[in-house]
């Protein structure tokens, strides 16, 4: 960009600018979006910090720099930014920038979460799930899991079903397990379709139904849950007849609801 076109660009409201970089970086015009970041995020604007943090992470417009994008988003994450927050965690919890340290990611995804990051909350829900970086928490993993699927997270959803399946700091129960696997399964989340269809298989949580579960078996199959489906496939087609598995096979091409 010309040096006259840097000078209207930020003679613009800081609104403006910030909206006019958005849209470049979407459009995958990287150096016009950084040329509007750079003097906002020297002025201390956490957002336009945030997004240099993420450009040098990622390595759009610029080389990437791992130690320069902890900087920024450590600058954004220090004023609550919840972007500059999670991705400082993902840095501290990768390694990218800074010493690797799964207890300090966890403390900087928590910090994001609690400002209602869904991302962040998925994380946090994992972390304290098995405790990584954090000690295991089954009742901070469902809660956390809880809000990042309020936030439409699928797999946040799957992880409440595994909970609830699997009794973890709760109290088991196969229908909510059901219940969560659907609401993941129809997001299109493979190891959720592939559990569901476990449930209609032996009819836990729902009414036994052997071809709508090689149908969701299916689905998983197809979205990469090989693995978990294969046994429950063998059964499901073991148990169905011609005709059943081509009408499961019908259901598994159709687009989701």
């Amino acid at each position: 960009m010309s040096w006259l076109g840097k000078l209207f660009l930020r003679a613009l409201p800081v609104e403006r600018r910030m909206a006019r970089a958005l849209v470049a970086w979407n459009a995958g015009r990287y150096g016009v979006a950084l040329d509007l970041w750079a003097p906002l995020a020297q002025q201390g604007l956490a957002r336009a910090q945030s997004n240099m943090g993420a450009a040098f992470l990622e390595g759009r417009g610029v080389a990437r720099d791992p130690g320069k994008a902890a900087a920024w988003l450590r600058r954004a994450a220090e004023q609550g930014d919840t972007g500059g927050l999670r991705n400082l965690a993902l840095c501290y919890y990768e390694g990218w920038g800074v010493p690797q340290d799964q207890a300090e990611a966890a403390l900087w995804y928590e910090k994001a979460a609690r400002l209602d990051d869904p991302d962040a909350q998925e994380t946090l829900s994992w972390m304290k799930l098995v405790g990584g970086g954090c000690p295991q928490d089954y009742e901070g993993a469902r809660l956390w899991a809880e809000k990042a699927a309020a936030h439409g997270r699928a797999s946040a959803m799957a992880r409440l079903g595994d909970i609830y399946h699997n009794a973890l700091g709760v109290e088991r129960s196969v229908q909510r397990a059901t219940e969560w696997w659907r609401r993941a399964a129809l997001l299109d989340h493979p190891e959720a379709q592939a559990m569901l269809g476990a449930a209609y298989l032996a009819g836990k949580g729902v009414t036994r139904d052997p071809v709508e579960a090689l149908h969701w078996l299916l689905r998983g199959e197809a979205g990469g849950a090989g693995e978990l489906a294969a046994g429950f496939l063998r059964e499901a087609r073991a148990h169905t007849k011609p005709s059943q598995r081509a009408e499961a096979e019908r259901r598994a091409a159709r687009p989701l609801p």
